[in-house]
């Protein structure tokens, strides 16, 4: 075997040994705002600036950052994600919930009846929320060809096997296939402290067997 074909045959094999994977990030807390929440604190028909494109396509940083206020405290220079959504939703972590005095439910992003209010303040304006603080519920974002590829549906809960530092297994993480997807699964940094997350971190998919 030449040596071409020999580079040719590894490359092949770490593909193959590859597509069991899925790549893991990292998602600090954040907020997902609204066109009358961007009016109320930043002037209206203002326009959220962006500085850096996110993983899921369309999806971006924004410059503007806000302080999130609690009934025991606060978190500053949290950073606002764009585009501008149909509510707004706000998503810290259970210790980001204990430091602001919040009993904060873990739930599916959109997911936001009957969830607390907070209010939240920019650098001249505040607005307070009805309802949009939640802790996200640990997630899959999958394209519909790697759900194929990965034998998994829509809404399915599955575990992850996390290679991380730390490596452990993560259960009840919700599948969510969509065409505007890449995919890659999703944790807060709780999450990511528990399982030695570092930036290259993959996870392998493992199938919940059937109950009943």
């Amino acid at each position: 075997m030449t040596e071409m074909n020999m580079e040719r045959l590894v490359d092949t094999v770490i593909d193959r040994v590859m597509e069991r994977f899925i790549e893991v990030e990292a998602s600090g807390r954040h907020i997902h705002l609204n066109r009358e929440a961007v009016n109320q604190l930043f002037g209206e028909d203002y326009k959220l600036t962006k500085i850096k494109d996110l993983s899921q396509p369309g999806q971006f940083v924004c410059r503007e950052r806000v302080t999130i206020i609690g009934a025991k405290g606060k978190l500053e220079n949290v950073v606002i994600l764009g585009p501008e959504r149909k509510h707004s939703q706000v998503e810290i972590s259970l210790t980001d919930a204990v430091s602001i005095g919040i009993n904060v439910p873990v739930r599916e992003s959109g997911k936001i009846e009957n969830t607390p209010a907070i209010t939240i303040r920019a650098e001249r304006n505040e607005v307070k929320l009805p309802q949009g603080l939640i802790v996200a519920k640990r997630h899959i974002h999958m394209s519909p060809e790697d759900a194929v590829r990965f034998d998994v549906k829509d809404q399915e809960t599955v575990q992850v096997h996390v290679y991380g530092k730390r490596p452990l297994i993560f259960d009840d993480v919700l599948v969510r296939v969509s065409d505007r997807f890449r995919t890659v699964l999703h944790i807060d940094y709780d999450e990511a402290n528990a399982c030695g997350f570092y930036k290259g971190t993959l996870g392998r998919i493992i199938k919940k067997e059937p109950t009943g």
